[in-house]
């Protein structure tokens, strides 16, 4: 490896090549770079240093403006801000933040929230020894003395679980390690359910009961699941009868359950798992909810009697509709409430059991709304939050019974911000294959003219049938306010538009993703948001592969990338079985081990179709302890694009040394990377203040 050239032209780091031949189904590739993965090698420490130290050094100039930016993006937030409490089992839960904290403090209120204030845990404090802290899965035993929550300390999302007294403040011997971070309370508060993940892979394979005052070591396993391609969680029904262990995989649900006042009972199973079977349930009374897509592929919703409970005794309630999506509901005694996707944006059904049904209706032609923590049955109080482009987070109790709203807070944003000052839009593109219009939803300040002359920064995912709502963000008014125009692709392999439009973009169909983010963009430049000197994208994680194939395919597009935790090795982290996530994704990406899936996975791959061309200015980031994408993905494609790169445009990488794929912790540090990710595009367009 060489090191950095010191003169007024800086070479960047060069890493060694060291060829690893990586073979299948009778292909060779050859990876020069496979050396990058063991963090335990001090070569490969140096070389990241080397590189960060690069960034740095290149961007030098812009460090006083990134400072400015940081400031400016903290100084939105209100420092002693505070959540909307909610009622749960006797308390009022909240959250809040100190002038000058970092992390959060957790407190509840008995009774009524003119009762004294009782502090759960100051993570602050907890804090104060770690460059990187997050808390977990936070949850009170039915008597309300016992708190259990998850703690991870490395950014790789292996929480220890630890628990404390909340009638003295004393925290308890009781500690396990390498779990999800949840834990479930049996009904007598003598035992916690949680779940195990494997140590390499961080799969959650299995569950254990721990009985409260023992050592952990003699914790009884309830539940194993061998199938690699499954993970899974553990929760409560919203009637805390029951106890669930949710083992699902991307395309099937099987569900365990256990009535909570019976702890060494056995776990029983639901409805046994079927391939293409997906299913998510509820009870209240003695009925079972259960939303599914058993004939359904936009989902339906069902009921079943707690005696009856597989899928041949389930009768429809809501029946399935081809252009509505069926997401979530909500069970209360007099109302069920039903979350739907339609044309890209959710709508909120109010269904009396005895009644006229009705929709919330909101006044935005795009927007994000949600039911909120709803934990209560005999309420007529709805907790809803709503957003939009514009619009900041606002939460709302609504009257089911009288139709409305009650204002509980909305989000406060410092430095004389007005709604009225910026303008959103929502417009449809057509997709190359005449099978969809995309929707693109769109925000600007108000003045901005469509001569092509304003930057605009195209964000996008579509992954996991994961939804892209156009939402509100603090941050990209530093952006907004610059002149820049901000867009959402909302591209196929997201659910924005149905299940159809996910199952349109995985699998032998992800090319779609990238086509329809190309197409998108092609059409802001015909319709003059903006050129190609002034246009950037921006993507995380598989957002980050979204990056890696579109400017593999268009670079000629974009003035600027911003690729962060970007994952980009597609084949060779698939054929891995050992890198979290791997083995329960095949039902997103394909499993490489099928010579059909190899081809087409390799056929887009990012890595392996680096070629000498011309591409626009990059900015790469990751994290060392990154569980989700491995830091060396984002390192050695950066290797690769320095090598066989024809252009002279800025490529750099910067790898957080202390976090994973989130970033850091805190609620003020995390901006330090969105304010370095501002400043590198703001230059390239010449804005440097």
């Amino acid at each position: 490896m060489t090191t950095t050239t010191q003169s007024s032209m800086p070479l960047p780091p060069k890493a060694a090549k060291k060829p690893t031949v990586l073979e299948k189904h009778g292909d060779q590739r050859i990876d020069d770079y496979y050396w990058l993965n063991n963090r335990e090698d001090p070569a490969v420490i140096a070389y990241l240093e080397q590189e960060n130290a690069y960034t740095d050094q290149q961007m030098a100039h812009l460090k006083g403006f990134q400072e400015n930016l940081y400031q400016e993006i903290i100084g939105r937030l209100k420092p002693d801000d505070q959540s909307v409490p909610y009622r749960d089992n006797g308390y009022y839960y909240l959250t809040r933040f100190e002038i000058g904290g970092e992390y959060p403090i957790y407190a509840r209120k008995q009774g009524s929230l003119e009762a004294p204030e009782e502090i759960m845990l100051n993570v602050n404090e907890l804090a104060k020894e770690f460059s990187y802290y997050q808390v977990g899965g936070r949850s009170v035993s039915p008597d309300n003395r016992l708190l259990a929550f998850g703690e991870d300390t490395l950014s790789r999302r292996i929480y220890t679980l630890r628990f404390r007294d909340l009638s003295t403040g004393a925290f308890l011997e009781d500690s396990i390690p390498h779990t999800t971070g949840a834990a479930v309370w049996s009904s007598d508060n003598q035992y916690v359910f949680y779940v195990a993940k494997d140590p390499q892979t961080l799969r959650g394979y299995r569950v254990l009961r721990h009985r409260m005052g023992t050592p952990s070591t003699s914790d009884v396993e309830v539940f194993n699941e061998p199938d690699e391609t499954f993970n899974i969680n553990i929760g409560y029904t919203k009637s805390r009868k029951y106890i669930i262990i949710a083992s699902s995989q991307t395309i099937s649900d099987e569900y365990w359950l256990l009535e909570a006042d019976r702890p060494e009972d056995a776990f029983w199973v639901f409805q046994p798992r079927e391939r293409n079977l997906e299913y998510t349930l509820d009870h209240y009374q003695d009925q079972f909810y259960i939303r599914t897509n058993l004939d359904a592929r936009n989902f339906r919703l069902m009921s079943c009697p707690e005696d009856a409970r597989g899928k041949n005794n389930w009768k429809e309630i809501i029946a399935h509709r081809e252009d509505v999506l069926l997401e979530d509901i909500d069970l209360f005694a007099d109302f069920l409430v039903v979350s739907e996707r339609y044309r890209g944006l959710m709508q909120i059904r109010i269904r009396p059991w005895n009644g006229e049904e009705y929709y919330i209706q909101f006044p935005e032609e795009a927007y994000m709304a949600y039911t909120g923590i709803n934990m209560e049955f005999e309420t007529n109080l709805l907790r809803i939050g709503y957003q939009s482009l514009t619009t900041p987070n606002t939460t709302y109790d609504y009257h089911m019974d009288t139709r409305q709203f009650t204002l509980l807070k909305q989000e406060e944003v410092l430095g004389g911000f007005h709604s009225d000052d910026y303008q959103s839009e929502r417009i449809y593109v057509p997709a190359r294959d005449g099978q969809a219009m995309i929707p693109v939803s769109i925000v600007y300040k108000k003045g901005m003219v469509r001569d092509g002359f304003s930057p605009l920064l195209l964000y996008g995912y579509g992954s996991y049938g994961h939804s892209m709502d156009p939402y509100f963000s603090t941050v990209r008014l530093s952006l907004l306010n610059r002149g820049f125009v901000y867009a959402i692709a909302h591209i196929r392999g997201g659910e924005e538009m149905g299940r159809a439009w996910y199952e349109n973009g995985k699998l032998l169909q992800k090319k779609n993703t990238f086509y329809d983010f190309i197409d998108c963009a092609t059409y802001l430049l015909e319709q003059k948001y903006t050129q190609t000197d002034r246009l950037f994208a921006m993507g995380g994680s598989a957002g980050g592969l979204l990056m890696g194939a579109v400017v593999n395919m268009r670079p000629d597009l974009w003035r600027g990338i911003v690729a962060a935790v970007p994952f980009v090795d597609v084949v060779t982290t698939m054929l891995d079985e050992s890198i979290p996530l791997t083995t329960f994704e095949y039902d997103e990406w394909g499993n490489p081990n099928d010579p059909n899936f190899y081809a087409y996975m390799k056929s887009y791959s990012p890595y392996d179709n680096v070629t000498a061309q011309d591409y626009p200015a990059m900015l790469v980031t990751t994290g060392l302890h990154d569980s989700q994408v491995q830091y060396w993905e984002p390192a050695k494609w950066v290797a690769k694009l320095r090598e066989l790169k024809t252009d002279p445009n800025p490529l750099y990488l910067h790898t957080n040394m202390s976090t994973g794929h989130s970033g850091a912790s805190g609620r003020y540090e995390r901006f330090r990377e969105t304010a370095l990710d501002y400043a590198f595009m703001l230059d390239l367009v010449g804005i440097r203040e």
